[in-house]
């Protein structure tokens, strides 16, 4: 099986308009078997979104077409691809019955889906952490600096694999290196390896995937997967699930350095 999931979508309020056909077709041409569209499901109506277009999520009206274009598509192309309905699901702390509430919605009618961390809590405000390299070097600061950012991002990892979202909360992991995105912005070495070790094994003992995310290799601040390279081997050591992702906004994203990581 070779499978992509983790796809954007014309849906994505800050992506672009590639047309759902683009991406699916791409895929065949590349001899991908299984792809799951994965697009920011929308945020909980009482949650003020961070970011200066108030853009993270998807709109909440265009849910069900979202869901309804892909159920055509996937029967149409049923012959050449298993296409997957799913949603990235933030997980933001302090908002776990909204989320919930969603999930109990739209889970039953979902293939696959990924639970992330892109809001970071703290002063009870929230943060977009993969914003812009000034929101994140700015965030650092007033948390206490970069060690101390990291760690808050790991602690809120760790508390969305434990949050009870109910009976369809998702079984992937996305992208939990994703403080690393600003890394070569700091400038300072921090040694993490396991504080994300830590992640995997809980992720292993609950029964989740991993989303070996490609889309960090192509970020200017990062250069590398999330998770990097080697503790996506310490993650096959310990017989980690591994689904890759290229997390693509666009059609030419998709399957962004596979071959790197899959080898």
């Amino acid at each position: 099986m070779k499978k992509d999931g983790h796809i954007h979508s014309p849906f994505c309020p800050h992506g672009t308009s590639d047309a759902f056909e683009l991406y699916i077709e791409k895929a065949i041409k590349n001899q991908f078997t299984h792809i799951t569209f994965t697009e920011h499901a929308p945020l909980p109506t009482n949650f003020i979104d961070p970011t200066p277009d108030k853009d993270s999520g998807m709109k909440p009206k265009d849910l069900t077409t979202y869901i309804e274009k892909l159920k055509i598509l996937k029967e149409l192309y049923a012959k050449d691809i298993t296409i997957n309905i799913g949603l990235e699901i933030d997980y933001i702390e302090s908002f776990e019955t909204e989320t919930r509430a969603l999930l109990d919605i739209v889970g039953p009618l979902l293939d696959d889906a990924i639970l992330s961390v892109h809001f970071l809590k703290f002063n009870d405000s929230y943060t977009c952490i993969d914003f812009s390299e000034e929101v994140y070097l700015d965030f650092a600061q007033k948390v206490g600096g970069i060690n101390a950012m990291y760690n808050l991002y790991y602690n809120t990892v760790l508390k969305s694999i434990e949050a009870n979202l109910g009976p369809f909360k998702p079984r992937r992991i996305g992208h939990p290196t994703l403080i690393h995105k600003f890394q070569l912005a700091h400038g300072e070495k921090i040694e993490d390896d396991n504080r994300i070790k830590e992640i995997l094994h809980m992720m292993g003992e609950k029964n989740y995937e991993l989303d070996v995310n490609s889309a960090g290799l192509s970020k200017a601040f990062c250069k590398e997967p999330y998770p990097p390279m080697h503790i996506i081997d310490y993650a096959r050591s310990i017989e980690l699930p591994l689904v890759f992702g290229s997390d693509a906004h666009c059609a030419n994203d998709l399957h962004q350095h596979y071959n790197v990581i899959f080898k």
